[in-house]
C-alpha cells in the first residue's frame, strides 16, 4: 500500500482545484508546492480575468474547458459570496482595417457557444465608455474579474474539509515509476521519500522540467518550454472605464488591455517580453513608452506620467517566438502511457478560468 494515494505537485489554481476535485472525489490527496505559499507564479500574477471563452478555435480543448469552466466559476463563486463582478469588456477596433480581426473571434465565439457578443459602432462603444475611441468593437458580457487569492483559499480549504494537505516548501527532487505506483523524493526542511499511487504534475512553469526528473518518461512526451513575461503599469489618478477594454488580440498574448482589479484599481498589461529566466519578475520602467503608445490607440486621453511600473507575471508557454500557440495539454496514460499519472502543460491564460472544468478532466482521466 502506498505512502501516499494520489499527489498534486503544485498549488496554483489548477492544482489547487485538482486537488479538490480528487478529494471529494474520495481520493486521499496530498499537494505538494515548492514555493512557501499558494498562487505565487501564474495564479497570482495575472489580470485576474475570468474569460467568456471567444477567442480560442472552436473544439480546441481551450475553448472548451474555459467556456465550460467559466460557467462552473461563476456559479462557485456566486453560491459561496466570493469577490467577483461580471462587469464585461469591450474589444476595441481602433481603424476599420481591424474589422476581419473581430469578425474572426465573433465567428470562434458563436462556434464555441458563446452567443451573447454583441457588435457596436463607434458611437455605441463611447456611450458605454466615453473614454474610449474606436471605430467598431465588439460586447463581451460575460467577461469579469475574480479575487483569485480569495477563489484558491476557497478551494483549498474546501480540499482540507475532504481530507486533503497541503505541504508548503516542498519541492520535488526526483521520483521513479515503480512496479505499482511511484517513489517520490521530496526535499525541504524534512526530506524524504514515499511511496505514491498517483501523480497529477501541475507544476506550472516546472512541469516539463519535472518530466525531465521522471527515470524513464518516454522524452517525445516532455514538451519544449519557452518563458513570456507579462509586464503590468498601474494607472495614477481617477478610474476611467467601467468595462475591460481590450485592443485586438497580437501574436502571443491578448495586447495591452486595462482591467479593474475587485478594489477598484486600473492596470495596463500584460505586453509580451520573452524572456529565459522564469524568475525575471522585474518591471523595467522604461517600457512605459510602449505601454502609452499602445493605450492611446484606444484611450487617446491617458496623460502623462499616469503610469506606474507595478508586477510582471510568467506565462509558461509550448511555443516560442513566431510560432503558432498550441493548445492546452491534458496527458493522461492513454496519451503517454504511463498508468496513474497526469500532467498539465502549457496551462496559461485562460486557466484561471478554466480550473475547474480542468479539474473534472483530470479526474476523468484517472478514472478512464
Amino acid at each position: 500500500m502506498s505512502d501516499i494515494d494520489c499527489l498534486v505537485i503544485g498549488a496554483g489554481v489548477v492544482g489547487l482545484a485538482t486537488a479538490r476535485a480528487l478529494a471529494l472525489a474520495g481520493r486521499e490527496v496530498v499537494i505538494a508546492e515548492a514555493a512557501d505559499g499558494i498562487g505565487t507564479q501564474t495564479s497570482a500574477r495575472n489580470s485576474e480575468v475570468i474569460h467568456a471563452g471567444i477567442y480560442y478555435p472552436p473544439g480546441s480543448l481551450k475553448a472548451r474547458v474555459c467556456v465550460e469552466g467559466r460557467k462552473l466559476l461563476y456559479a462557485y463563486l456566486r453560491e459561496r459570496g466570493l469577490p467577483h463582478k461580471a462587469c464585461g469588456k469591450l474589444i476595441v477596433g481602433t481603424h476599420a482595417g481591424q474589422r476581419p480581426a473581430l469578425e474572426t473571434i465573433a465567428t470562434r465565439a458563436a462556434a464555441s457557444g458563446v452567443t451573447s457578443l454583441r457588435w457596436l459602432d463607434g458611437a455605441e462603444a463611447k456611450a458605454l465608455e466615453p473614454e474610449v475611441t474606436c471605430e467598431v468593437a465588439l460586447l463581451s458580457p460575460e467577461t469579469g474579474v475574480v479575487d483569485s487569492h480569495a477563489l484558491m483559499l476557497s478551494l483549498l480549504g474546501e480540499c482540507e474539509a475532504a481530507g486533503g494537505s497541503l505541504a508548503l516548501n516542498t519541492p520535488i527532487l526526483a521520483w521513479r515509476r515503480e512496479a505499482d505506483g511511484f517513489s517520490v523524493d521530496f526535499g525541504g526542511e524534512d526530506p524524504a521519500t514515499y511511496s505514491v499511487n498517483t501523480v497529477v504534475n501541475s507544476a506550472g512553469h516546472g512541469a516539463p522540467r519535472l518530466l525531465g526528473k521522471l527515470d524513464s518518461f518516454p522524452v517525445e512526451h516532455v514538451p519544449k518550454q519557452s518563458f513570456a513575461k507579462g509586464n503590468y503599469f498601474s494607472l495614477l489618478g481617477k478610474q476611467p472605464f467601467s468595462h475591460l477594454v481590450y485592443p485586438v488580440p497580437e501574436a502571443a498574448g491578448l495586447g495591452i488591455h486595462a482591467t479593474i482589479d475587485m478594489a477598484g484599481r486600473v492596470k495596463f498589461g500584460p505586453d509580451v517580453e520573452w524572456v529565459e529566466n522564469d524568475q525575471d519578475l522585474v518591471v523595467d520602467p522604461a517600457r512605459a513608452e510602449k505601454f502609452y503608445a499602445a493605450i492611446r490607440t484606444y484611450w487617446p486621453a491617458l496623460p502623462d506620467n499616469a503610469l506606474v511600473a507595478d508586477y510582471a507575471g510568467i506565462r509558461p508557454k509550448l511555443h516560442g517566438p513566431g510560432e503558432p500557440m498550441p493548445d492546452f495539454r491534458i496527458d493522461g496514460p492513454a496519451v503517454h502511457g504511463v498508468p496513474e499519472l497526469v500532467n498539465l502543460l502549457g496551462i496559461e491564460s485562460p486557466g484561471l478560468t478554466s480550473s475547474l472544468a480542468i479539474a473534472d478532466l483530470v479526474v476523468e482521466r484517472l478514472v478512464s
